[in-house]
């Protein structure tokens, strides 16, 4: 009787321990963000864990490859995009529409490899002067990159740089790529990358000037296939307080 008793006992225990750890392991939070937020985000995570114990997986990624990831049915929790590609999440139904929350705006600024000549970008005829003096102009196939080719060909010197113009696939490969370069290069892309990788041997030389700039919005919502919805739009909600807002201005993400 001692023993089925005991064994009785340590079987009810396994079972509640299995059913904590289920409990615990529901409420990590998956979630697939641009990387433009980068910077402050991997703060907040910290911050949200310390205040509710939730772990929170950050997968960062381009507007096109978050784009990707929707379109092949990865699974998440909280989806944090640009405007675009939220819009076309509501339409496929990935994230739950009355859950979206604007977190930030983020404008574009050019940059340059330490210890490169810094261009003169403070009006437009000198950005554009710049431009067309540059061995190489490098920027993202992101929702920053996506500006840039636009403004580009808007100020006149799309053409003219054609041969000069690469491409990354995101601001890490941006940055990459004008560290390693080896001449005038310029790097145009979202001034919170930029500022992120500035050990990395960058430096921002200016935002650009008002007359071409662009702010991105980056957008937060709860996906449809949230294992714990209370528990994404609790980190939704806590990613737009005042508080957070202070957080993401002190790196680049301005109010929206």
């Amino acid at each position: 009787m001692k023993n089925a008793a005991a064994g009785m006992r340590t079987t009810v225990l396994a079972i509640v321990v299995a059913i904590i750890a289920a409990s615990a392991a529901a409420d990590d939070l998956r979630v697939m963000s641009a990387g433009a937020v980068e910077p402050g985000l991997v703060t907040l995570v910290q911050q949200f864990k310390q205040e509710t114990g939730h772990t929170v997986q950050v997968q960062f990624g381009s507007a096109p490859q978050l784009t990707t990831r929707l379109a092949a049915g990865q699974a998440g929790d909280v989806l944090i995009a640009p405007t675009a590609v939220m819009d076309q999440a509501v339409t496929a139904r990935n994230v739950h529409a009355p859950t979206r929350t604007a977190v930030g705006r983020v404008g574009v600024g050019v940059a340059v490899r330490r210890g490169a000549p810094v261009p003169d970008v403070s009006t437009v005829d000198r950005l554009k002067s710049a431009l067309l003096a540059a061995d190489a102009v490098i920027f993202t196939r992101g929702s920053s990159g996506q500006y840039v080719e636009r403004m580009l060909a808007k100020i006149g010197v799309a053409d003219g740089i054609a041969s000069k113009i690469v491409r990354a696939d995101d601001g890490e490969g941006l940055i990459a790529r004008l560290v390693e370069g080896k001449g005038n290069d310029i790097g145009l892309g979202a001034i919170t990358e930029i500022r992120q990788f500035e050990p990395k041997g960058v430096m921002l030389v200016a935002p650009l000037v008002d007359a071409v700039q662009n702010f991105t919005v980056y957008e937060a919502a709860v996906m449809t296939a949230a294992g714990t919805p209370q528990s994404a739009a609790r980190f939704v909600r806590f990613i737009t307080t005042p508080e957070a807002r202070t957080v993401l201005a002190a790196v680049g993400v301005q109010a929206p």
